[in-house]
């Protein structure tokens, strides 16, 4: 059984939190994050920490209890830290620029690509690598995963987007299978 919802969360230095109606807000150097808290799940502080205690050990509140303290650890790390995800662009001719409030990529087909890039995302471009940065780790992970699914990396050659730790399974090519002979049709 997981322990997680018994964790207690320190609080940053420079970080400020209000908790009024379920609702938690927290303000910090990055941004400000907010997030609406079952109303079975009991917020609890100090100074420099948070708790979080369930109502009753019914199934869906155990659940809810280790959800909510990660949701809730997430937010303050997002304020201080930040999250981050970098992204590798693999084929030949392939590459993305910033222009304006655009990621525009050049992927293989017969027409650049134009991404929007949302307001609380930063997105930096070096060479081949892309890295998608927020507060929010839910929404830089959504945004990384748009990007990602323009071109997926394909099995044969590895071309596309893929996260950098991401490992391509390579597949043969045709070739490689009809190498001997008498492996064909007729005579």
């Amino acid at each position: 059984m997981s322990r997680v919802g018994y964790l207690p969360i320190e609080i940053p230095e420079g970080v400020k939190f209000e908790f009024k109606n379920n609702i938690l807000e927290v303000t910090g150097p990055l941004g400000k994050l907010s997030r609406k808290i079952p109303s079975s799940i009991k917020l609890t502080s100090n100074k420099t920490i948070i708790t979080l205690e369930r109502e009753n050990d019914k199934k869906n509140n155990r659940a809810i209890h280790g959800l909510t303290r990660s949701l809730v650890n997430n937010m303050f790390i997002g304020v201080t830290k930040g999250f981050s995800k970098k992204l590798v662009i693999n084929g030949l001719g392939y590459r993305a620029e910033l222009k304006d409030t655009n990621l525009i990529m050049s992927l293989g087909f017969s027409h650049p690509v134009k991404f929007p890039i949302p307001e609380n995302i930063k997105i930096a471009v070096a060479k081949t690598e892309l890295t998608v940065s927020g507060v929010d780790k839910q929404f830089v992970g959504e945004i990384a995963a748009e990007i990602r699914r323009i071109r997926k990396p394909e099995p044969y050659k590895g071309k596309g987007i893929r996260y950098i730790d991401e490992v391509i399974k390579r597949k043969a090519g045709k070739s490689a299978v009809s190498s001997g002979f008498g492996s064909g049709g007729g005579s």
